[in-house]
This record gives structure tokens, C-alpha cells and sequence, in this order.
């Protein structure tokens, strides 16, 4: 009925609070193998886990992944938050960090980077493509929340408030056709090779079709480029496993199997 509809619209409003930290003692589940992913497959987790597969089919890298339930505010527990202070996923530790130490990683565009410096793949290695691909991950990282917020007034938000709802949809338009203009001239977003600038951007734009039930609503079938660009990345072999991870589909992905 009308009650559990507007519960459902309201549900993140009970986890935000003004104050940060820790609010309860967990600790979090560990694997053996050197990279620990504490995450959750939405948008900003799928970013890692998109580049975790793809080097994990290199043979690059193994590593062990743990859903972090955000409706249980697992993000709050002391193990999370010694990893993220900020309590967002996706977090990570890396225990082959520099010098062979343990680091611990969050934000996914620091991770992203992280790892394909680490690794020396999926960002180019000529300085000045170097920097092409490190402006599109950045400019994500900052646009990113806009399709966070449109998704928040479109489907989310108790009440429907129009000036919302048509102010992030103006906005994400604008980004995918920044997006459709780009890649009318190149296959990615960095030019002719796939890397964490596309991994970071890929989610997003899908979400707004299997999280916000909004191509329509949006028009995302204006954008050819963007969608031949999408294509081109969901045909690519580990690409569906990745969105999967740390989701009711992929529940375990760790040492212990």
C-alpha cells in the first residue's frame, strides 16, 4: 500500500546521520589472497570489481570479496570504518601494497588508479594519453553523484519534487552528450583502448536503466555513440561477472570457496 511505498522511497533517509565514525564493534571477514574487497554491487562498487576481473583474467592480481550490506549499515561497523572513514563503499586493503606493506584504499576512483598503476594496465603508458584518461576518471568521479541524485529525486525521495527530479535529469543528459560527443571520434573514452576511465563511467550510464528503471524517461537511445560504446563493453568476457560481484548473484567471491 501507500505506507510501504513511501518507506521504500525513504529508505536511506534512517542511515544518514551528521556525525561520523564507527557506531557499533565488527570485524571485518578476511581472505588469504592479497587483496581484500569490502563492496557492494552498485555503480561505485561495480567500478572495481570491473577492473579486479579484467586483471584477475591477466593472471594479475586474486582477490577475496565481501559484501558490505548498506541497508545494515554494515558500513558503520569499526573494521569498515579503520578501512573508510568517510563509511562508503567500495573500500579495499591491499596487502602487498608499497615497500610490501598492507595499504588500505577507498574512493573508487583512487582505486582505479591504484590498481592500473600498480598493474601498468587499462591506463595508457604514454604521458599524454595518460593524462586524457586520468581527466575522464576525474571528471566522473566528480559528475558521478549528479546520476546519484537524479536517481535519488526520480525514485527514491518520499515525495515527488519536480524541480529535482528535472534539474539531475537536465544534468545527466548534458553528461551523456558530453559522452556521445567524445566518443563520436574514438571507441573509448581515452581513445582506442579500454581503460579505468570507461570502467568508471560504464556503470553509471547503465544504472540509469537497470537501477532507475529511466532510459526512457532520460532518452538514452539519443545517444548512439554512447550506446554502441556500452556494447562494446558489456562483449567483453569478464564484464558480467564483475557487475555480478558482491550482489544476490555473486554473494561470495573469496579464498574460502
Amino acid at each position: 500500500g501507500g505506507d510501504a511505498t513511501q518507506a521504500k522511497k525513504g529508505v536511506f533517509n534512517e542511515l544518514n546521520k551528521p556525525t561520523a565514525g564507527a557506531r557499533f564493534e565488527k570485524d571485518l571477514p578476511s581472505g588469504s589472497h592479497p587483496i581484500q574487497l569490502y563492496s557492494l554491487a552498485t555503480p561505485n562498487g561495480q567500478k572495481v570489481t570491473l577492473l579486479l576481473e579484467e586483471l584477475q583474467q591477466l593472471g594479475l592480481v586474486k582477490y577475496d570479496a565481501y559484501i558490505i550490506n548498506i541497508m545494515k549499515q554494515d558500513q558503520f561497523g569499526s573494521g569498515f570504518v579503520e578501512v573508510n572513514p568517510n563509511s562508503k563503499i567500495p573500500a579495499m586493503v591491499d596487502r602487498e601494497g608499497p615497500g610490501g606493506k598492507p595499504v588500505r584504499l577507498f574512493e573508487s576512483g583512487s582505486i582505479l588508479l591504484y590498481l592500473a598503476d600498480k598493474h601498468a594496465k587499462f591506463i595508457p603508458a604514454d604521458p599524454a594519453q595518460r593524462i586524457e584518461c586520468v581527466n575522464w576518471l576525474f571528471f566522473q568521479v566528480g559528475a558521478g553523484p549528479y546520476f546519484g541524485n537524479f536517481g535519488h529525486f526520480y525514485k527514491y525521495a518520499p515525495e515527488r519534487i519536480e524541480y529535482g527530479v528535472n534539474r539531475f535529469k537536465m544534468e545527466v543528459q548534458r553528461l551523456l552528450d558530453v559522452l556521445d560527443k567524445t566518443l563520436s571520434s574514438r571507441d573509448y573514452l581515452a581513445g582506442s583502448e579500454y581503460t579505468i576511465a570507461d570502467m568508471a563511467w560504464f556503470p553509471w550510464v547503465r544504472c540509469i536503466r537497470t537501477g532507475y528503471n529511466a532510459e526512457e524517461f532520460i532518452g538514452v537511445g539519443n545517444y548512439k555513440n554512447v550506446k554502441a560504446w556500452m556494447g562494446r563493453i558489456e562483449a567483453r568476457p569478464s564484464t558480467e561477472y564483475a557487475l555480478n560481484v558482491n550482489s544476490s548473484k555473486v554473494p561470495e567471491h573469496h579464498s574460502a570457496l
